[in-house]
């Protein structure tokens, strides 16, 4: 029941979202029809002059600001760097930014101003699921790109977003396998209720079942809640191995704080996480999550060159007690492989980077990555990572080698009817 209430939420949510945006394009540059790009959308862009226009568009205010001001800090650190380098097609970069103010509808928004109004070539931001399908149909009817760089559960494709963060195959899937190797057999999942949690558990539900994983509860609280007496009494007494949480925002600090509160350990009862990182770690307090694991696809403390010089650089930029975290990164890369597409395609043409995006390359402080041109993922190496006490995360176990994107997890019998 609950996730048939969820899914209606969702879907009002989204519908309602493509109701105003479409109205702001109709009442925008022109009145071309709304289910088919406009000429001025496609006109819009400048490329005449000494520089091109980009955007970003994070959440600087609300409950979700705790993680995405930094992912809006990483999208100015790559733009500075590739504007010291001489630029892109030798155009300087300028970038305008917007706050989503952490609800979906204010995404589709200003997603539309920049896209209108600012004429912006690409856009660059995004965290959770919900603004990301407010979003989806103003990059579609206004034939524009939008690079997202947040894990999420999948389940989507489109050609006008660029999805730079991990799908379920390449963070989740493998997170439940590193438990079962680890001998656990059941799991009590905690999520916020919206879509990418509601989701991300019924996939876990399906992959459970196939493999003898017993699911012990299932609760889901809103985005900004901070009450989770009840929900940790419930993860408590319910006797599971393992908690699978996939809370976001700031809802983690009250549930991590809780959680210790009621004696829970990461010795007694691990919690899986996958959406606090490095950043979020200072906020919750590491002496609350102390042990606790984590499933993405980048720590601070990954050793390569690429990593060092990337967390050298966002220190020099925003101080050295600021940490970094796979959001943050991908939102990174992703304007780097976004320069290396309009590099390929010698343009800033929509139509010509979508062209020719499959096989464009990035070697990311994550490791090499590459577009997949049939879906707009990237591959991505996969790690299971282990909070320590200096409030940074290690990897305690990664993939052998980036995984290739399967967002509707085409390869795994027990997902068939997942996305129907």
């Amino acid at each position: 029941m609950l996730l048939e209430s969820s899914a209606a939420k969702t879907k009002a949510v989204t519908v309602g979202s493509i109701l105003i945006t479409t109205g702001l394009v109709l009442s925008g540059c022109g009145s071309k029809a709304a289910n088919s790009p406009t000429a001025e959308a496609r006109s819009c862009v400048d490329v005449s002059g000494p520089s091109i226009k980009v955007g970003s568009l994070n959440s600087l205010s609300g409950t979700m600001a705790i993680s995405e001001v930094t992912v809006r800090d990483a999208i100015a650190l790559a733009v500075e760097e590739i504007n010291a380098g001489g630029g892109v097609l030798d155009k300087k970069i300028e970038l305008i930014g917007e706050d989503g103010a952490s609800e979906p509808t204010v995404f589709a928004e200003k997603a539309e101003k920049l896209i209108k109004n600012d004429c912006v070539a690409a856009v660059f931001g995004g965290w959770t699921s919900s603004s990301r399908k407010a979003m989806l149909p103003v990059f579609e009817i206004n034939d524009a790109l939008l690079y997202y760089p947040v894990q999420y559960e999948g389940l989507e494709s489109s050609k006008n977003i660029f999805y730079t963060g991990a799908t379920t195959n390449q963070q989740i899937v493998p997170a439940l396998n590193y438990l079962k190797e680890k001998g656990i057999t059941s799991l009590y999942l905690v999520g916020s209720d919206y879509v990418f949690p509601q989701t991300a558990n019924r996939i876990i539900k399906a992959y459970a079942d196939a493999n003898g994983i017993e699911i012990k509860g299932e609760d889901y609280t809103p985005l900004g809640s901070t009450d989770f007496s009840t929900i940790v009494n419930k993860v408590r007494t319910a006797g599971a191995d393992a908690v699978f949480n996939t809370l976001n925002g700031d809802s983690n600090v009250a549930f991590f704080r809780e959680y210790k509160n009621a004696g829970l350990t990461a010795q007694k009862m691990p919690v899986v996480s996958v959406s606090i990182a490095e950043e979020e770690i200072g906020g919750i307090g590491v002496q609350n999550v102390e042990g606790q694991l984590t499933a993405w696809n980048y720590y601070q403390t990954n050793d390569s060159p690429a990593n060092k010089a990337f967390v050298a650089a966002y220190k020099a930029k925003y101080g050295q007690n600021k940490p970094t975290s796979d959001p943050m990164e991908a939102a990174y890369a992703s304007v780097h492989l976004w320069k290396n597409t309009v590099e390929k395609a010698k343009s800033f043409d929509v139509t010509a980077i979508q062209d020719n995006a499959g096989g464009v390359t990035y070697d990311a402080p994550e490791g090499l990555v590459t577009i997949d041109g049939a879906n707009n993922h990237i591959t991505k190496t996969a790690r299971i990572g282990e909070i320590r006490p200096d409030g940074l995360i290690y990897t305690v176990w990664e993939s052998p080698g980036p995984i290739e994107p399967d967002p509707y997890l085409k390869t795994y019998p027990w997902a068939a009817g997942l996305s129907g």
